[in-house]
């Protein structure tokens, strides 16, 4: 039997649709293919948009720190003469303690009317770069010394009312023969909540504290005994000033209390405290560090040694006639910077 054909209408008709749907297809296909070259060209100009941005946005970033940089590598050049060369193993921080000035007096404030402040309590913190080993030069207050650019002397803790942490700074580098590389001022408001965070230190109160003092804001009522103090009462514990000894025994008990405190700081307890304590120093604390000195003093402190640290007093004498001024002894001083500062050929050869 032979097979049907089918009509020719019917076969021409279904020709006409299957080419219809191919160039349906292959205009779709078009439209697809441009579609994709349309979003992909939009896409490289938000992308190249984004890329110059970014560019423009890190050159500026990096345009300032270059002049920050090179502004700090100037000060840094001009400063040279004044840096002993052979304090460079140590980073020599000077940490004043200021008070919070007296509460009443014209005499006693400044152009503005705020009070004038006192260095309170003045320390220096030398670290060897190499060993992270610590060394801590109490200054009590009341040392007498000569003034930066003047004929006058006056007591230490003064001249910080008069020109600053810089005056404070030049006097300190001219008692002691040491460069001192940065300086940090703290009021006691501030320290007293690092205590906090720390949550309080232990110690020994070698003995009843009774002391008020309205002009300066004083009221120190602390009983004999091992005791965990808070931050306010530390503070007292280190501002008390008893009749017998005077600023040299504040300066005996700012001994015994930063070894207490680098005790408590190089504790594993210590470490989630690090963030909040980060940004009270960050926030309320003065330094003459820039970014640049703080990043080379954070890395420094990353290797600290856990051995305590060596503490010592300046060496001197009460004045005749008037024992509340602390007299240095200068060749004792001389000594003793020699022993916490050996030069190379000692340490070769002792």
């Amino acid at each position: 039997m032979s097979k049907k054909k089918a009509p020719m209408s019917t076969t021409r008709a279904n020709i006409e649709r299957k080419r219809k749907e191919l160039r349906h297809r292959r205009r779709m296909r078009f439209l697809r293919f441009l579609a994709f070259l349309v979003v992909f060209a939009i896409f490289l100009v938000i992308a190249g948009f984004i890329c110059m941005t970014i560019y423009h946005w890190g050159s500026g970033i990096y345009a300032e720190y270059q002049i920050r940089h090179e502004a700090y590598l100037k000060k840094q050049a001009a400063r040279a003469p004044e840096i002993d060369p052979k304090f460079d193993g140590y980073t020599n921080i000077l940490v004043m303690g200021v008070d919070d000035g007296a509460t009443s007096g014209p005499d006693r404030t400044d152009d503005a009317g705020a009070p004038l402040r006192h260095a309170d309590t003045i320390m220096m913190l030398s670290i060897e770069n190499d060993t992270g080993r610590l060394r801590i030069l109490t200054i009590p207050r009341d040392t007498w010394v000569p003034i930066p650019g003047s004929s006058y002397e006056n007591r230490i803790a003064s001249l910080y009312e008069t020109g600053g942490a810089s005056l404070v700074v030049l006097a300190v580098e001219k008692l002691l023969g040491v460069s001192v590389h940065q300086y940090v001022t703290i009021d006691m408001a501030t320290f007293a909540e690092i205590i906090d965070t720390l949550g309080g230190i232990d110690l020994y109160v070698e003995t009843d504290m009774d002391y008020d003092d309205p002009e300066a804001d004083l009221s120190i009522h602390l009983k004999q005994g091992y005791q965990h103090l808070a931050g306010k009462d530390a503070v007292s514990y280190l501002r008390y000033r008893s009749t017998d000894l005077g600023d040299v025994g504040r300066s005996k008990r700012q001994q015994l209390f930063v070894r207490a405190l680098y005790e408590e700081a190089m504790q594993v307890a210590t470490i989630p405290k690090i963030p909040a304590i980060a940004e009270i120093l960050q926030t309320r604390v003065t330094t003459s560090a820039e970014i640049f000195d703080s990043a080379h003093i954070a890395n420094v402190l990353r290797h600290m040694n856990r051995e305590a640290p060596e503490v010592w007093m300046l060496p001197g004498t009460t004045a005749e006639g008037d024992d509340t001024i602390w007299m240095p002894d200068t060749q004792a001083v001389g000594e003793g910077i020699a022993k916490l500062f050996p030069s190379p050929e000692t340490t070769e050869n002792p």
